[in-house]
């Protein structure tokens, strides 16, 4: 399984991120095509060999031109856009020609952020204006990272133990004590410790795709390591290198003896029961806790107290995650508790591929073990665009695409 850790000993910002995904073997050029896409007037992406206390990384910058006035961030980036909603963002990633990896991931992030600085500022995260991480730099940081994790072929993420200064950070609505209040919402449940640097050093945007992606904190076990990237932030610390450290490896997926290619983690199941949600709010929530991260969200109708009908509302989540999960859905519903179980997951190791019907080409997801095909599930998003351009019902597509199983 390859696995990427990143190692947080001076924090993590977009561009550092960036910038360590270039030094790990990302082509520049393949961070141009695929932000091209995004039809941003102006944009340039610039990769830079510097060394940074002895060490040698890779310094990332997105310049726009007409640049705006902006202001500084701990590691030096520019804002030069402003008035970005969250629906702005992704309608424009969602439109665009990109993966659709890197769409659904890039969007997720923005969802993370839009929910953050949407509970801090009293807005829907639709109507939040991402001042600081919705300009042109920080849409090129996020859709660029998840850019590098699929062309990397990056399947875990995880991260060490996170270090953030102890100094001010200039917002749009003020100057704030690091942690950012965005940064401190979206890894909530995250263990955190401060060091003595006077600066900014995880911004909202680098908390945000550790949110996303990350699926642990702590030490590097078991990780065989291949290659190591740096990448380099713009300010210059007392009792370390600003420099985010890239690690990309190779970790054996626990299976048994019959198949040793299965895939284990932990996760946990949050449940709740309720007897006062509409299907209104209980469909919005799905969708919600999908983009947040959540990993699957089901119901079960049941009766309660007084035969009272009810739901009980089921969220299968990263075990790193679960407390800032239950607390999402406290929030969200008028649950009083929610109750976690811890478990295993058993999971086939996956991928797309592409099978050739007679109504055109269709996206199947293939799951081996044992040296055989185990499951074989045409991607239903795939089978509808190919049923509405040859004016066929769907299942006519699905059982076309099925044909093709080995």
């Amino acid at each position: 399984m390859k696995v990427l850790y990143l190692d947080c000993f001076s924090g993590i910002s977009g561009d550092m991120l960036m910038g360590a995904l270039c030094d790990l073997g990302v082509r520049p050029e393949v961070f141009r095509k695929e932000l091209a896409k995004l039809k941003v007037c102006g944009m340039r992406l610039e990769f830079r060999r510097e060394t940074v206390s002895g060490i040698r990384g890779v310094k990332f910058e997105c310049l726009v031109k007409p640049a705006g006035p902006g202001h500084r961030h701990g590691h030096g980036k520019s804002d030069p856009g402003h008035g970005r909603t969250f629906s702005d963002i992704r309608r424009m990633i969602e439109r665009s020609k990109l993966s659709a990896f890197v769409r659904r991931r890039a969007v997720a992030v923005f969802s993370r952020l839009a929910a953050a600085e949407g509970k801090i500022h009293g807005r829907r995260p639709d109507l939040v204006h991402f001042h600081e991480v919705g300009a042109v730099d920080s849409i090129a940081d996020i859709v660029g990272v998840c850019v590098g994790l699929e062309a990397l072929g990056v399947e875990k993420v995880f991260a060490s133990e996170l270090v953030d200064g102890r100094g001010f950070t200039d917002t749009e609505h003020g100057r704030f004590p690091a942690p950012a209040p965005a940064t401190l919402e979206i890894l909530k449940g995250v263990a955190y410790s401060q060091c003595e640097e006077p600066f900014e050093m995880i911004t909202p945007t680098g908390a945000a795709v550790l949110a996303k992606f990350a699926d642990s904190f702590g030490p590097m076990r078991n990780l065989t390591i291949s290659r190591i990237g740096h990448g380099l932030g713009t300010r210059r610390f007392e009792s370390r290198p600003n420099v985010l450290r890239a690690i990309l490896g190779a970790m054996p997926a626990s299976g048994d003896a019959n198949f040793p290619e299965l895939e284990t983690d932990r996760v946990e199941v949050l449940e709740t029961n309720l007897d006062d949600a509409s299907p209104e709010v209980l469909g919005d929530l799905v969708d919600r806790a999908l983009l947040r991260g959540a990993l699957d969200v089901f119901f079960t109708p049941v009766y309660m107290k007084k035969n009272r009908p009810g739901t009980v509302v089921s969220l299968l989540v990263p075990e790193s995650r679960s407390r800032d999960f239950a607390l999402w859905l406290m929030e969200q519903t008028s649950a009083f508790g929610v109750r976690a179980v811890g478990a295993r997951r058993w999971k086939l190791p996956r991928e797309i591929i592409r099978v050739r019907t007679r109504f055109g080409p269709v996206a199947v997801k293939v799951g081996r073990a044992g040296g055989r095909v185990v499951a074989f599930s045409p991607e239903y998003e795939s089978c509808r665009q190919a049923a509405a351009r040859a004016g066929v019902p769907v299942q006519r597509v699905y059982q076309a695409a099925l044909k093709h199983r080995p």
